[in-house]
C-alpha cells in the first residue's frame, strides 16, 4: 500500500513537471509571434523624393497610354474643327494623334535633360515626327517618352533637387524637370478625354468598376 501511495505521487509530480515544461516552451514560442510584426514594419523601406517622383509619373503613364490606346486607330486623325460645331472656333487645333505625341515629344525634351539620353530622331516641332502615322508606332512613341520619365525620377534625391541642368539653352531645377512633365500630360489628357467623349468612347479612367 505504501509502494502504491509512492507510484501514485511521483505519477503526480511527472505530470505537473511536464506540464510546467509545456507552458515555458509555448511562453517562450509566442514572443517570435510578438516581434514578426515588428520585423516586418522595420523591413519597409523608408520612403523617397524618388520614389514620389516615380508614382506620379506611373500615373501619369496610365492614364495618357490606356486614352491613346482606347482611341481607334480610323479616329487618330481626329479633332473638334470636323463636327462644324456652330459658334465654336476649333480651327488649326491639334488632332488626336498630335496630341499623343505633343506629350511624348515634352516628355522626351524635359527628361532626356536629367538622363542625358539623346531625343529621339525625326522630332521637327512640338507635336513630334511627322513621320509616325499608325495608332502601334504613334503609342510606342509615347512608351518610350515614359521609360525616360521613370529613369528620371530615379536620379531625384533631397541632395540634387536644385541642382541647375541645361535645358534648353537655359538652366533649371532638376525637381522641375523631373515633375512639369507631368502636369503638362494632365493638361492634354484632359483636352484627350474630350475628344474620346466626341466620338462616343468612354475614357478608361472614367469606366465603371476602375
Amino acid at each position: 500500500m505504501k509502494n502504491l501511495r509512492i507510484i501514485c505521487l511521483l505519477l503526480t509530480l511527472s505530470v505537473g513537471i511536464v506540464a510546467m515544461s509545456q507552458g515555458a516552451g509555448s511562453s517562450q514560442g509566442a514572443k517570435p509571434a510578438t516581434a514578426a510584426p515588428q520585423a516586418q514594419a522595420s523591413s519597409q523601406p523608408a520612403p523617397t523624393l524618388a520614389g514620389m517622383i516615380e508614382r506620379q509619373v506611373t500615373a501619369s503613364e496610365k492614364q495618357l497610354v490606356d486614352a491613346a490606346e482606347a482611341m481607334p486607330e480610323d479616329k487618330y486623325d481626329f479633332s473638334p474643327e470636323s463636327l462644324k460645331i456652330p459658334g465654336s472656333d476649333y480651327k488649326g487645333v491639334r488632332t488626336f494623334a498630335m496630341e499623343v505625341k505633343h506629350v511624348a515629344t515634352a516628355n522626351f525634351l524635359f527628361w532626356t535633360s536629367i538622363t542625358g539620353d539623346p531625343m529621339p530622331a525625326g522630332i521637327k516641332g512640338p507635336n513630334g515626327p511627322d513621320d509616325l502615322k499608325t495608332k502601334a508606332d504613334i503609342v510606342k512613341f509615347l512608351k518610350d517618352s515614359y521609360a525616360v520619365g521613370h529613369k528620371a525620377a530615379a536620379t531625384v534625391t533631397t541632395e540634387n533637387i536644385m541642382e541647375q541642368l541645361t535645358f534648353r539653352n537655359n538652366k533649371a531645377p532638376r525637381l522641375y524637370l523631373a515633375t512639369f512633365p507631368v502636369t503638362h500630360a494632365n493638361d492634354h489628357y484632359g483636352q484627350m478625354v474630350e475628344y474620346l467623349r466626341m466620338n462616343g468612347l468612354v475614357p478608361p479612367a472614367s469606366r465603371a468598376n476602375n
